[in-house]
């Protein structure tokens, strides 16, 4: 598998990433951690914690049809791994929020930004950890 390296589209969604952050914290006081919003949308505390959740979700994936308004075409997605390695994935990345309290857009974007020592330590733990499984598939099984 080759990784195409896309340095502007990368800069410009960081950016875009750390900006919609900066503004949910700003008007709304919240963190903005995905898994954190997700799982209060699915069980809100009342109406109006769900409405907020909503719109941040309906942001996050309609990314491919602004693509496509934009464009004229939809972005090339490719995933080079079955439906059940998705799913196993998908539980993996469940596991890990739990243990971890959050996921990599809480501690590794807003938790950074507050300097929070946990949140510093879980990103470094995820970046090692990420390099790691990077460098094992890719270099020792030959992935």
């Amino acid at each position: 598998m080759e990784t195409v390296f896309t340095p502007f589209q990368s800069l410009g969604g960081g950016a875009l990433i750390g900006l919609a952050s900066v503004m949910l914290m700003a008007f709304m006081g919240r963190i903005m951690g995905a898994t954190g919003i997700l799982a209060g949308l699915l069980q809100p505390a009342d109406l109006s914690d769900w409405s907020w959740r909503a719109a941040v979700v309906a942001g996050m994936v309609s990314g491919p049809a602004v693509m496509l308004l934009v464009t004229g075409q939809f972005p090339a997605i490719q995933v080079p791994i079955s439906t059940g390695m998705l799913v196993v994935g998908g539980f993996i990345v469940g596991i890990g929020v739990t243990l971890g309290s959050g996921c990599t857009s809480g501690h590794g974007v807003c938790g950074m930004a507050r300097l929070s020592p946990r949140s510093i330590v879980a990103t470094l733990t995820f970046m090692l950890t990420t390099g790691l499984t990077v460098f094992v598939i890719r270099h020792v099984l030959g992935g």
